[in-house]
């Protein structure tokens, strides 16, 4: 059985252990973060084990790396002279927006087998969507045990390296597009006269299901939504509105934007 260890247990690394926790015995995952307190009450919630960088960089067989892309290169350069000597082979997993494969191979210190991925807060609850490109140096065996050992984060897709700042604008960085959206349902609801916990549960949910039935279905989310406008109803004049104040335009705009920021910090 492989090991996993996890330097950084942010959002990103926190919601990828815990996936890793329902497929990995617990004692075979290893946390370790900057403030070890936050580490330790995450092991303590996974019984998994605590561990330094170091110790994850000499052991695990799978090495994640949960660190700010500006934090990187410092964190690799700690951890370098420990993964120069190792005699057994390992993978770097790195989630860090905007590097690419060449950079983390190239911050480690060694031509090493790495896999980028980009994982979205909804990994924590097995309901993810996660990018994932493998280096030239990740044998088809280790794509697969990694695959099967975080099958608890989600969906995975494979996405050539080209294609990954703009995947991450969708999937990464797209719960936070979807939760404000939720937010201002909520508030439109409440606005209305519902109370705030109803409004909330019920606009959340209905993202729930309209996604649901948009990979389900295979519909356009075009013809889903054609389907629901009767002809002077309700539901056409809310489209109406949304399409006077610019909605889709504005989403479009966010996912660009977001994509030339995580282009942005791998230069």
């Amino acid at each position: 059985m492989a090991t996993f260890g996890f330097i950084g247990t942010g959002n990103m690394g926190g919601a990828l252990a815990r996936a890793a926790c329902r497929r990995v015995p617990s004692d075979e995952v290893f946390l370790a973060n900057r403030t070890m307190e936050k580490a330790q009450a995450l092991a303590a919630e996974l019984e998994c084990r605590v561990a330094d960088n170091e110790a994850i960089a000499r052991s695990a067989d799978f090495i994640f790396l949960g660190v700010k892309p500006q934090m990187m290169a410092d964190m690799l350069s700690e951890i370098a002279p420990v993964l120069a000597q190792r005699e057994t082979r390992f993978v770097l997993v790195s989630m860090a927006a905007g590097l690419s494969l060449e950079d983390i191979a190239r911050m480690a210190g060694g031509e090493y087998p790495v896999i980028r991925i980009m994982p979205n807060t909804p990994s924590a609850i097995g309901e993810g969507m996660i990018l994932y490109t493998c280096g030239k140096g990740v044998t088809k065996t280790e794509e697969k045990e990694f695959l099967d050992s975080m099958a608890g984060a989600g969906r995975f897709a494979a996405i050539p390296e080209s294609q990954m700042d703009v995947g991450s604008a969708v999937s990464g960085c797209g719960p936070a597009f979807v939760d404000l959206f939720i937010e201002a349902l909520a508030d439109g609801a409440v606005a209305c006269g519902l109370p705030r916990a109803a409004a909330m549960e019920f606009a959340a949910q209905m993202v729930v299901g309209s996604a649901r039935l948009v990979l389900e279905s295979g519909s356009h989310p075009g013809a889903l939504k054609d389907a629901v406008c009767s002809p002077g109803g309700s539901t056409i004049q809310g489209v109406r509105t949304l399409e006077k104040n610019g909605f889709r335009s504005a989403v479009m705009e966010a996912v660009i934007a977001a994509c030339e920021k995580s282009a942005s910090l791998g230069k």
